[in-house]
């Protein structure tokens, strides 16, 4: 669990994204949003469809350039120390590609070596990793014939492979059938276990009261709350998750 005293892996302040539109002019995707998350912490990014949840998690990858404002990972600003923070983020979302003609161990090894490890390191790591993640049954297998859940496992291997201190889950269970999703949220709760600094993304109200220790409410691509779940159904006077959501993106 969150240790309220450590210091923040993820910090983000007053992060803007704008994008210049023929019709409308000037169009902020992501407008002042600030917040931070800790180690040992599962923090919640809440939000409708193109409420800027989605380009607020590609900023902290480093795929898009903020506007203004400043975002750092585990201490690396996301635009002047770019590289360092790739080297310290792990990303999976529910579109992430498995490749059809590489097994799941050429797949991981493939990533690893993309982050630089040495190939003794890698080895070691592979196994560590196969084996949490129960993956030694289909080591083998081309990614053609693998299942829904072997796939999801595969990439979430090859997003922690490098053992990075922040992990990034962009609605990892969508699409997913109960037993896959369940499979990849205890995977998720034993990375949080494991003292790792998660930020998840999902539109689903269940996962948020099982996983998230506190989580941030967007809409408009500005924060509406921020807070645990208890502090906020306090705050708004509503105990129901979905209903205390429909109440703040409206």
């Amino acid at each position: 669990m969150r240790n309220p005293a450590a210091v923040p892996l993820i910090q983000v302040e007053r992060l803007c994204k704008s994008f210049r539109d023929l019709r409308r002019g000037i169009v902020y995707a992501v407008k002042d949003v600030s917040f931070e998350a800790g180690p040992g912490e599962i923090f919640g990014l809440l939000g409708p469809n193109g409420a800027g949840k989605t380009t607020t998690m590609r900023i902290l990858c480093t795929v898009l350039r903020p506007t203004r404002g400043t975002a750092r990972v585990a201490g690396f600003d996301v635009v002047e120390q770019a590289s360092a923070v790739r080297q310290h983020i792990g990303f999976m979302s529910a579109n992430t590609a498995i490749y059809d003609r590489m097994t799941a161990w050429e797949l991981v090894s493939y990533f690893g070596r993309l982050y630089g490890m040495t190939e003794e390191h890698l080895s070691a790591r592979l196994e560590e990793v196969f084996t949490r993640l129960r993956m030694n049954d289909f080591r083998e297998m081309l990614g053609a014939k693998m299942s829904t859940g072997m796939r999801q496992k595969v990439s979430i291997a090859r997003a922690i492979i490098h053992d990075p201190p922040v992990l990034i889950f962009d609605e990892p269970t969508s699409g997913l059938d109960v037993l896959v999703a369940r499979a990849v949220m205890e995977n998720i709760e034993q990375l949080r276990d494991l003292g790792k600094c998660i930020l998840f993304s999902t539109h689903i109200m269940r996962e948020v009261e099982r996983l998230c220790d506190r989580v941030a409410v967007i809409s408009r691509g500005q924060v509406r709350a921020c807070g645990t779940l208890e502090s906020l159904r306090e705050q708004y006077g509503e105990q129901d998750v979905e209903e205390l959501f429909f109440q703040l993106v409206q």
